[in-house]
């Protein structure tokens, strides 16, 4: 079989064999956010909850407008999680699970080097993500009208969706990347990532308390929503970060992936 044509069949194969796993994480992330957003005309200009101050740096200081509301409620809090979590637990999947179930030889044993079906099955985690973000996209886009977030363009909307996707590749980059340099199993590779995830997270939203915003810059969450995509737009200097932080990772993993000893 050709290199191509074996590198191709994996990517589909990758994509049938988890499709089940993306469909579930792409549904229930879209019917999250959206019951989420649907909250949001019970909300009046008279009826502003007191967020305290060590909160703000979560998005939630304006919840009162319809793109404050879903920047903290939901694009700022429950679906990026999610998507980490996707990440993580996909990414643990791509080299991985292979590793530690001992398939990973028979399957190198085919006309496909290392790298090729490393990035193929990233290519397949990266599909899943960007179908979370085409459905949580559909989700706001049907209730647009009746939860009165007529406020936000369609645009803005795609623009906040499309950073969701990129965090959902950074994070499914680094459980990728760990998996091939380092050969853990499957709930190692979880941890260490969400782990990860979980405290960029803190650190995006706790750094203006310290007076330590430069501690923003260091984390995706920050490229994700800080440039405010359901105020302002796309903004492609943030999508860049993303997707070359994600390129940074990949390769590294790749790179020591194929020049380690998959024997030990």
């Amino acid at each position: 079989m050709p290199r191509d044509t074996a590198a191709k069949t994996l990517y589909g194969k990758t994509l049938r064999d988890n499709r089940r796993v993306f469909f579930v994480w792409a549904v229930a992330t879209g019917l999250l956010a959206m019951m989420y957003a649907g909250f949001y005309p019970q909300l009046t200009e008279n009826s502003t909850p007191n967020i305290p101050q060590a909160l703000e740096g979560f998005n939630l200081n304006d919840v009162t407008s319809a793109a404050g509301y879903l920047q903290g409620s939901v694009f700022g809090l429950l679906v990026p999680l999610l998507v980490t979590f996707y990440g993580a637990a996909t990414g643990a999947r791509m080299i991985s699970a292979d590793e530690e179930s001992g398939h990973l030889d028979l399957l190198l044993s085919h006309p496909l080097s290392r790298t090729r079906m490393a990035l193929q099955r990233f290519a397949a985690l990266a599909t899943g993500a960007v179908a979370i973000a085409a459905v949580v996209l559909l989700a706001m886009l049907t209730i647009r009208g009746s939860a009165e977030l007529d406020s936000i363009s369609i645009g803005e909307f795609t623009a906040q969706c499309l950073n969701l996707a990129l965090l959902a590749i950074t994070f499914g980059a680094l459980a990728t990347s760990i998996g091939g340099a380092f050969g853990k199993g499957r709930a190692v590779v979880f941890g260490a990532t969400a782990a990860t995830g979980v405290l960029a997270y803190a650190v995006n939203g706790f750094a203006p308390q310290i007076h330590a915003d430069w501690l923003q810059k260091l984390t995706p969450f920050h490229y994700y929503i800080g440039s405010e995509p359901l105020k302002n737009g796309f903004r492609p200097a943030d999508a860049a970060v993303l997707f070359a932080l994600s390129a940074v990772l990949v390769t590294v993993g790749v790179w020591r992936f194929n020049r380690r000893d998959l024997a030990t």
